[in-house]
């Protein structure tokens, strides 16, 4: 790898590295001190699409334009999972991480959210390749 090439990839890791970071800080403002039934359920659920994109362009910078719909996926069959309450057949319900992670309950508006946010993430990246942003 060229010193260019080298440095392109950590300025996009640095770039990512920063968005995950203040997207993760409004994650826990939300959860901490929002306590509505629009914001914190709804928006929450929008932003953690974005989290865990970025988290992942922190790792592969590369541009993969599959990303978006996997990470839908991958969400999508968490609360799947709910719906079989899931985390209480493995009997993760004592572990708060995993808790958080698995979630509790299935809500089809969640699925909703995560599709919101992966629209967001697809046409922003849309708009970063044809140089609108």
């Amino acid at each position: 790898m060229s010193k260019g090439a080298y440095n392109r990839t950590v300025t996009k890791r640095l770039y990512y590295l920063i968005i995950v970071i203040v997207l993760m800080v409004i994650e826990v403002l939300i959860a901490v001190y929002v306590h509505d039934s629009f914001i914190r359920p709804y928006v929450g659920d929008i932003l953690v699409m974005g989290v865990l994109y970025t988290l992942i362009r922190v790792i592969i910078p590369e541009r993969f334009p599959y990303l978006p719909y996997l990470l839908f996926a991958f969400a999508t069959i968490i609360e799947i999972l709910q719906y079989f309450d899931f985390a209480s057949i493995l009997d993760f319900m004592d572990s708060k991480i995993l808790r958080i992670v698995l979630g509790s309950t299935f809500d089809l508006k969640d699925i909703l959210c995560y599709a919101i946010g992966t629209f967001l993430i697809v046409i922003i990246n849309h708009m970063k390749v044809d140089n609108r942003i």
